[in-house]
Parts: C-alpha cells; sequence; structure tokens
C-alpha cells in the first residue's frame, strides 16, 4: 500500500514578506508560516480607531509611551505579527526612530491589541495570542466583534479571562489605571 506524501508547508521570512504585493490584506508570520487575513470591516476599523483615541489620550500626558496602529512585532527572521494597536514604551520605541527605522530594533511592548472579527478569531485566539505573550508583550488584549466583549491575557497567566465591563489597565509609571466601557467601543456612531 502506498503511503501519502507528508505534506510541506512553505516556510517564509521577513525578507520575504517585502516582495508580497500590496492587496489589502494582512500578511504576517509565525515561525515562518504564513497567516493571511482580508481587509477589515468598517465595524473593526471603527473600534480600533475608538481605542486608538482613547490610549493616546490615556498615555499623551505622561509621555511614557505612544501607540501605534497597526502595529509591528518582528522577530528574525520569521516572526512579523501587526496587531491591530500596539502600545510601545518610549525607550524601547527610540532606536526604531532613527536610521532604518524597523520595527525588529524594538524589543519591549505594553499592549498588543486584536479586534477580532470572524475571519481572524482562530488567529488571533489561538496563534497570536500566545505568540505576542510569548516574544515578551506584556498584556494582549482580544476585542471580539461578534461577542461585543473583551479578553485580557497577561504574560505570566494561562489563557484569557474574559472582560465584559469595564476593561481596566495600568501600565507601568502610570498613576491611575484606564478605565474604558466595553460597550461603548461598540456602540453605533
Amino acid at each position: 500500500m502506498a503511503m501519502p506524501s507528508p505534506v510541506t508547508v512553505p516556510r517564509y521570512t521577513i525578507q520575504d514578506l517585502e516582495s508580497f504585493p500590496d492587496d489589502g490584506n494582512r500578511y504576517e508570520l509565525l515561525d515562518g508560516v504564513l497567516l493571511v487575513t482580508p481587509q477589515p470591516a468598517p465595524s473593526h476599523q471603527i473600534v480600533v480607531a475608538r481605542l486608538v483615541k482613547i490610549l493616546s489620550v490615556y498615555l499623551e500626558e505622561a509621555g511614557r509611551a505612544e501607540v501605534v496602529s497597526p502595529g509591528g512585532v518582528e522577530v528574525e527572521p520569521n516572526v512579523h505579527l501587526e496587531p491591530d494597536l500596539l502600545v510601545v514604551p518610549i525607550e524601547a520605541l527610540r532606536p526604531a526612530l532613527v536610521g532604518e527605522g524597523r520595527w525588529t530594533s524594538i524589543k519591549q511592548w505594553w499592549l498588543a491589541v486584536e479586534v477580532s472579527g470572524p475571519e481572524s478569531r482562530i488567529y488571533d485566539r489561538d496563534h497570536k495570542r500566545p505568540a505576542y505573550l510569548s516574544l515578551g508583550v506584556r498584556e494582549v488584549w482580544r476585542i471580539d466583534l461578534r461577542e461585543k466583549r473583551a479578553y485580557v491575557s497577561r504574560a505570566g497567566e494561562v489563557g484569557e479571562t474574559q472582560v465584559d465591563d469595564p476593561l481596566t489597565w495600568l501600565p507601568p509609571g502610570m498613576a491611575e489605571p484606564l478605565v474604558i466601557e466595553v460597550p461603548r467601543l461598540f456602540a453605533l456612531p
């Protein structure tokens, strides 16, 4: 009896991604395996924009971190993840702002946020969330568009915790925590 040949999954590098088309899809790598998600829906983008605004206002006065969207968590040669939103402390961001300015020069992240729609829920929850934490991201939020809930994962903890309301975050060096009313993220404009 003939044995089936094993399936070989192509592996890519960050350098390979630079030749991919700019076609609206998001191309990411996790240990060289390509993850492709389609262009986000308007509801996704509205939630991301609201979070960027809330986090930026909160962090601006202290001047200790920046919010970028989308962000990049890159580790050469074969990890390139693009969270919908990334909070990077200023001291970790400075190396990326000089010279070539590559994401690979950032080695510290306070928060990665993924807004999960139907096409990205499994990637975000089962693959990207644990990858962020293993790479050193302190906290990961997964905002689920279908369930209209937030899920929080922290370094050193197992799994993710469901947060219906409110979502509270206290990054290093901040005197007061940020409190986000989760239902407001999903309210119709």
